[in-house]
């Protein structure tokens, strides 16, 4: 599709007439597989992904500020955070099923306006409550980002095409949690605390603006839903009665679990109980996160298109578990005395492996809901909030001197990710199906 005044640019393959139009709709508009869109929109479509980690930990560093500042209690202060992740868990729910009704632009624009005004109202919050207050607005606004960009790359992709294009995201999004950090240490030298929100403030102003002039309506009036109440549950309930996609759903939201369970417990785990300085630990998560990216992209490049997507998840899902079984051992201390060295190499493989798991799990599962892409996007996206905010406090139960509840939870959620795999999925059970785009080995 080319652009057209302010509309986005998605060309369509060679010989294929281009569409125009920031509303364009019609059979060509819905045309799936064969896509190309432009280097903007797909940033665009990655820092909408990237506004979850942005939020959450680019505020990270200025935790015991806020907690001086607002003279409040530490336990008070940690709920802005519980409570912006739990508005993204939630807000999923909602935005998902209006986009499916409304189309993807209206909803989304609605959304990044209220992130944008609520992130300004936490930058002049007065105490802790209106802060926590303002906070859950904005994970509920900021959850149009992430389910509506899922279901944007569904509306244009199918197949191996939209496999390859969420390895591309991942390249984006997977780069915001090891940056925000870093990015909001340096706010806080030259500002305080209030200065983070202001900077997500004009991040939200740039994405809302270039929201609106490059990304056109990615779904055509005609493959919209009758809207309600009642037919978004319905909706919803239809996706989980599809046993292969419940089955997806599950995989994706164990595999994240295991991998929060990673970011929750290894800041203690590798500090307090290995020795390691902040910044070594630093190098290890920037590390880790460099190896998730590589993976990704070495998935989406190679083995896409030329493997099965189903055999990439499977690997992945086998690898993830290895690597948790070897850290499980290791802080067990059934090898002796384990140094970092072993046990940091298993957090590079079991990080690394996600590169092949979280592609191929949303790919996998909305291949299978083109009439309902943005509901099965919010379920997709909820189920994997949910349980990763279940997977953090596991991993401490037994303090923060042992790293044995971290690889517990891991490898707890690792089997279960494999046994939703072969039990619901059942990939043996379909070799081949078609898709808008063709025929699509899975």
């Amino acid at each position: 599709m080319t652009e057209s005044g302010a509309a986005a640019e998605t060309r369509d393959e060679p010989g294929r007439p281009a569409i125009s139009g920031r509303d364009a709709a019609g059979p060509a508009a819905a045309a799936t597989g064969s896509r190309r869109t432009s280097l903007l929109v797909t940033l665009v479509l990655g820092g909408l992904t990237a506004v979850p980690p942005l939020s959450m930990d680019m505020y990270l560093p200025a935790l015991p500020q806020v907690t001086a500042a607002l003279h409040s209690p530490a336990a008070t202060v940690q709920l802005t955070l519980t409570t912006c992740l739990a508005g993204m868990a939630l807000g999923q729910m909602v935005v998902g099923p209006m986009s499916d009704k409304w189309g993807r632009r209206r909803p989304l624009l609605t959304g990044m306006v209220i992130y944008v005004l609520a992130t300004a109202l936490c930058a002049v919050a007065t105490n802790a409550e209106v802060l926590i207050a303002f906070r859950l607005l904005q994970g509920l606004a900021g959850a149009a980002g992430i389910v509506i960009a899922r279901a944007v790359v569904r509306d244009l992709y199918d197949g191996v095409a939209m496999a390859r294009f969420f390895a591309t995201l991942m390249l984006i999004s997977g780069v915001a949690p090891v940056v925000a950090p870093l990015i909001g240490g340096q706010i806080l030298r030259i500002t305080d605390w209030r200065g983070v929100f202001v900077v997500l403030t004009v991040v939200g102003l740039l994405l809302t603006g270039l929201v609106w002039r490059r990304l056109h309506e990615t779904l055509p009036p005609a493959r919209r839903q009758p809207g309600g109440l009642g037919p978004a549950l319905r909706t919803m309930r239809d996706l989980l009665a599809d046993r292969v996609f419940s089955g997806y759903l599950l995989v994706g939201a164990f595999a994240f679990a295991a991998l929060f369970a990673y970011i929750s417990a290894s800041p203690f785990v590798v500090q307090e109980i290995y020795g390691a300085s902040p910044q070594t630990f630093s190098l290890l998560f920037g590390l880790n996160s460099i190896g998730l990216v590589l993976v990704g992209q070495v998935n989406g490049k190679l083995l896409v298109g030329r493997v099965a997507l189903d055999k990439v998840l499977g690997a992945g899902l086998v690898l993830v578990a290895l690597a948790a079984a070897a850290l499980l051992l290791m802080s067990s201390g059934v090898f002796g005395t384990t140094g970092l060295v072993p046990v940091a190499a298993g957090l590079f493989v079991l990080m690394s492996a996600m590169g092949l798991v979280m592609p191929s799990t949303n790919t996998l599962a909305l291949l299978r809901t083109p009439h309902a892409a943005g509901s099965a996007s919010a379920l997709l996206g909820t189920s994997t909030f949910l349980l990763g905010a279940v997977a953090s406090p596991l991993v401490g139960i037994a303090g923060e001197r042992t790293a044995v509840p971290m690889a517990v939870v891991q490898l707890s959620c690792a089997v279960l990710a494999l046994v939703s795999f072969l039990g619901l999925c059942r990939p043996w059970q379909r070799k081949e199906e078609h898709t808008g785009g063709g025929r699509t080995a899975l």
